[in-house]
């Protein structure tokens, strides 16, 4: 066996323990077997003499053994009863009633929110002037989500995000604002009220009346905008709530029709008719940011709303038809993906330089349904002699690309749609068909005509609603416009010269690559929800002017300011104004929200004291829609930036990928998650959704594979703390319900913990008046005090990075690995009451700071049962806040830095784990006994003073001896080294099969 010290260990695999020698064994060892095997026979005869006496002395009928009584199945253990909240709205939870057994989210997250609420804890904290606090300041604006029923688990992320770095600021005694608020979401809105109405009562918004219609929308809002507020509140959201907006209150409008009027009197609001993407389902006008792309791979059969269900129509195809040359037998074949519109063709473009069409320059082709001649055009820019046949049609009033075309050329635009997405009269003898009925006829017509050539299967994109899933159609339309590169240029030099940070870097690279290509904006929406446009046309008695000419409008903020401007612009003249009826887009408003929640356009004090704003975090996905038109507007309106940093984080999706939507019927409510729900209960929702049942058969499906067990109990906390977790900088990531349920566990562990620390600490115990070293301390107080040191400078650096994946790492671990697995279990020896008092008193104090600051490093993630254990702990007579949420966030303390401390400690870890492996490895589980050998006496020293540690960290030892440099390890032992100086050894004489061992390794 091996009998050398440390200084002359032989070199070997670290992972695999040596095993000692059989030949070094005692010689007395047949002996011991000789004694074994008499004492084993004597055992057997007092067993078989036994059995005899009981034969002797039972009656011959019961000598067949007795049925065995199966044992009774443990009763399952009663349900706890259900918590009742008695503490009263606004008033502190008592806490002089005992700790429960275990972590309960549901009594944890009671009553504190109504008391930090009632105490205006979340409102800035000021001078007694009003003056910001000497640390700086802090605001951030919430995203509004939509007043459209409740917040999913999207909203949860940006929640969790910002309300982490708004409790980080806030304790960190920075004067730090908050501001709540919804959105009205024009369309979103009046789709679900119209739906419902129609469902309900079958009744249309014209039905109504517009007064009427709007007063309904107006009753849905003041529904759920209550219900998405109290779920702010029970996702912890710490907001300044007398502060909360809503995008068509008072101060809102005034700001909208501010910017509206002035972006109209210097000429970047214009009227113009020109195409628009229009939904003819809702019958509105929609950006291209709101437009989504279908794409396909080929032939494709779809429904279209507005059409029977069994009604579907052909995409995914390229349609070729032929176009007949005007006075020749020539005719010219054409492609396209959209055959109807060939009804309003005005022209075929060739390219100038090909060979196959120049003697048909200057010439004309015949429509074959409508009395029109349409010229053949040459073109270069449009024309890729390339691609299919060389001659492409110009449909100027119902393409994009072709109204450019049109533009150039001066073709004419022949507009073949009504609103509701009927043909009109210039379509011919299509007037009045649905615009698909007539895709399917012309086809039909032209096979009839000879002039059909083939259908072929074509990849494209085909541009949808994403409210409606209509099909859009370019559409020509007088609207409002907004001049968008003016703006862009502003926004983009911002960030540029740092004024504006654009984080992570592929949104900033976004960012320029948008707003350097950016297109006019129409701001014009056909609906009855939302800011009317303040815009008046000036109906001259006596002339019919053009409405769609922006010389007869005027704007101003009521009808009054209006007229008073008509009558400077026409004076002398009888006119009536007409408002236009149209509502801007949502977005415009929106864009707005930084400044105009703080009182903009007036120059209030929190206007003057808080603008510009600090951050604004959100999804990448609205960098455009929404953070780029608040950058261009708060430039403009302003003269500054809305706020100095962009944060985008990514999109939580379901399990298929699919980010969360309403119209998907994945969205899963954070409320669920918090409470738990069945799954059964999760499908009924979606009975009550505005899904029809193809939809909902389907999300059924999707929800039974994605949560077949319903989904847990996890709390807010858990969810909070889950979300934060993710790699936010990501552009997706998929939401484990397990993983919440993980860090659930993490909360049980807190509680116990905790409740544990509390009974080592005593009913009398005293915290020190500060937290700083008494020069007594442990070298493992030391090192949790260096490790706390290093878990809130890794968790402030990462915030302030914006890197929510490091910072509660930093936090967790400090938790988990070292407070709870290490240090509490640690100190057990030392903190009993016949231990050394001066030992025990500083363990304690030591204790008591871990969990006080601990505490603070994780609330700004897990607000609740931050709050919940730290109201249980004493004070320190230098506390001076009430709650955990006004308390100040640990920093590191130069007296707490010890890296002698963590790098000896780290030792002594090392040898722990080892102990912990070879003990394992060789099923030695009780009763263990460990040797160390040291090459040099400090080591020997360290590990001596820190062997009952040891001891109480390897479950099952019974001692822990450390050797010196010149003692030998006792024989029958195994060892692993740790270090160059240290090595660990187990006793394994007597205790386990040598041989066995030996032949283990040799196969290993």
């Amino acid at each position: 066996m091996s009998s050398d010290n440390a200084s002359q260990m032989p070199v070997h695999n670290p992972d695999q323990p040596i095993i000692a020698a059989a030949a070094d064994c005692p010689p007395e060892k047949s002996k011991n077997q000789d004694k074994n095997e008499a004492k084993r026979k004597a055992k057997m005869e007092k067993f078989l003499a036994k059995q005899a006496a009981g034969k002797a002395t039972t009656p011959d009928a019961a000598v067949a053994a007795a049925p065995k009584k199966e044992k009774e199945p443990k009763a399952e253990p009663k349900p706890k009863p259900a918590f009742v909240n008695t503490t009263p709205v606004g008033e502190k939870k008592d806490m002089t009633e005992p700790m429960a057994d275990s972590y309960n989210p549901v009594a944890v997250e009671s009553a504190w929110y109504s008391w930090w609420e009632t105490h205006d804890f979340f409102a800035p904290k000021t001078g007694p002037d009003g003056e910001i606090s000497s640390k700086g300041r802090f605001v951030m604006v919430a995203p509004p989500p939509n007043v459209t029923g409740k917040l999913h688990i999207g909203h949860a992320m940006f929640v969790a995000i910002q309300d982490s770095i708004v409790r980080w600021n806030r304790m960190r005694g920075i004067t730090t604002l908050f501001v709540p608020g919804c959105d009205h979401a024009g369309i979103s809105t009046q789709v679900v009220v119209e739906k419902q109405l129609w469902m309900n009562e079958k009744l249309t918004r014209h039905d109504l009346g517009r007064e009427a219609f709007v007063g309904r929308v107006w009753d849905y809002k003041n529904q759920y905008a209550g219900t998405i507020m109290n779920q702010f509140r029970r996702l912890g959201a710490s907001y300044d709530w007398p502060r909360e907006r809503f995008s068509l209150d008072d101060m809102l409008t005034r700001a909208t029709r501010e910017t509206f009027v002035r972006m109209f009197n210097d000429g970047i609001i214009y009227r113009s008719s020109r195409l628009v993407n229009w939904c003819h389902h809702m019958n509105t006008a929609l950006s291209s940011l709101e437009v989504e792309n279908l794409e396909l791979t080929g032939p494709t059969m779809l429904s279209i709303p507005g059409y029977p269900a069994e009604e579907k129509f052909e995409f995914g195809v390229m349609i070729h038809f032929a176009y007949q040359v005007e006075d020749s037998d020539e005719r010219i074949i054409i492609a396209t993906t959209r055959i109807e519109t060939m009804l309003g063709d005005t022209a075929i473009a060739i390219h100038p330089d090909d060979e196959r069409y120049k003697h048909l320059h200057g010439k004309f082709v015949r429509h074959p349904f409508v009395d029109r001649r349409i010229p053949i055009i040459t073109d270069a820019e449009c024309v890729d002699m390339e691609l299919g046949t060389g001659a492409v049609k110009m449909t100027p009033a119902h393409d994009y690309d072709d109204y450019d075309v049109g533009k150039r050329h001066n073709l004419e635009f022949i507009n073949l749609l009504n609103e509701d997405g009927t043909f009109n009269e210039n379509a011919g003898p299509y007037s009045g068909m649905l615009r698909f009925r007539v895709r399917k006829q012309i086809i039909e017509d032209l096979k009839a005509k000879g002039l059909y050539v083939d259908t072929v299967g074509h990849a494209m994109g085909v541009p949808r609603c994403p409210k409606s899933k209509d099909i859009i159609e370019p559409l020509m339309k007088p609207q409002w416009w907004v001049k968008s590169k003016q703006l862009a240029e502003p926004a983009m030099q911002a960030v540029r010269d740092g004024r504006l940070e654009i984080a992570p870097l592929t949104s900033e690279m976004e960012w320029f690559r948008w707003l350097e290509n950016i297109n006019d904006w129409c701001i014009s929406r056909q609906l009855w929800w939302g800011h009317r446009i303040p815009a008046y046309f000036v109906r001259i008695a006596g002339r019919s002017d053009d409405s769609c000419d922006g010389d007869y409008w005027v704007a101003g903020h009521t009808e009054a300011d209006a007229r008073k401007r008509a009558e400077e612009k026409f004076p002398g003249v009888e006119f009536e104004l007409e408002q236009d009826p149209d509502v801007l887009d949502t977005w415009f408003s929106s864009g707005l929200w930084p400044f105009a929640v703080l009182g903009w356009p007036e120059n209030t004090d929190d206007f003057k004291k808080y603008y510009p704003t600090s951050l604004l975090e959100t999804g990448w996905d609205i960098l455009f829609f929404w953070v780029a038109r608040m950058v261009m507007l708060g430039i403009y309106l302003t003269g500054e930036v809305p706020f100095r940093k962009v944060f985008c984080h990514g999109l939580v999706c379901d399990a298929q990928g699919r980010k969360m939507s309403k119209s998907l019927g994945n969205v899963i409510d954070p409320i669920d998650v918090i409470e738990g729900i069945r799954l059964e209960q999760l499908h009924a929702r979606l009975g009550s959704s505005n899904l029809d049942p193809r939809e909902i058969k389907k999300a059924k499906i999707d929800q039974s594979k994605d949560y077949p067990n319903g989904i847990p109990e996890c709390g807010t906390d858990a969810l909070r703390f889950t979300l934060c977790t993710y790699n936010s900088s990501r552009r997706d990531m998929t939401l484990n319900v397990v993983h919440v349920d993980g860090y659930r566990k993490f909360c049980n562990k807190l509680w116990n913990a905790t409740r544990f620390a509390l009974m080592k600490l005593g009913e009398d115990f005293v915290p020190s008046t500060d937290a700083a070293l008494t020069g007594h301390e442990s070298l493992a107080e030391r090192w949790i005090l260096h490790r706390l040191n290093v878990a809130a400078r890794n968790a402030s650096t990462a915030l302030t990075d914006m890197n929510f994946m490091a910072a509660t790492t930093a936090v967790h671990s400090f938790w988990l690995y070292e407070l709870c697995d290490v240090y509490i279990e640690y100190i057990k020896p030392i903190t009993t009451p016949d231990t050394d008092a001066a030992a025990r008193h500083s363990a304690q104090q030591t204790l008591f700071t871990c969990l006080d600051q601990g505490l603070k490093l994780l609330h700004p993630f897990m607000p609740f049962v931050t709050e919940e254990l730290w109201q249980r702990l004493p004070r320190r007579a230098s506390e001076t806040s009430i709650s955990i949420s006004v308390s100040a966030y640990p920093e590191p303390r130069s007296d707490y830095e010890n890296s002698q401390a963590e790098s000896e400690f780290e030792l002594i870890m090392s040898i722990t784990k080892a102990g912990r492996s070879l003990t394992a490895d060789y099923n030695v589980l009780s009763k263990s006994i460990l040797f160390i050998s040291n090459a040099s006496n400090a080591s020997h020293a360290l590990v001596s003073a820190q062997s009952d540690g040891i001891v109480t960290l390897i479950k099952g030892c019974q001692s822990v001896t450390s050797l010196t440099p010149e003692e030998s390890v006792p024989a029958g032992c195994a060892l692993v080294p740790v270090s160059d100086e240290v090595a660990i050894h187990l006793l394994v004489r007597g205790q386990v099969d040598i041989d066995q061992e030996i032949g283990k390794i040799e196969k290993k």
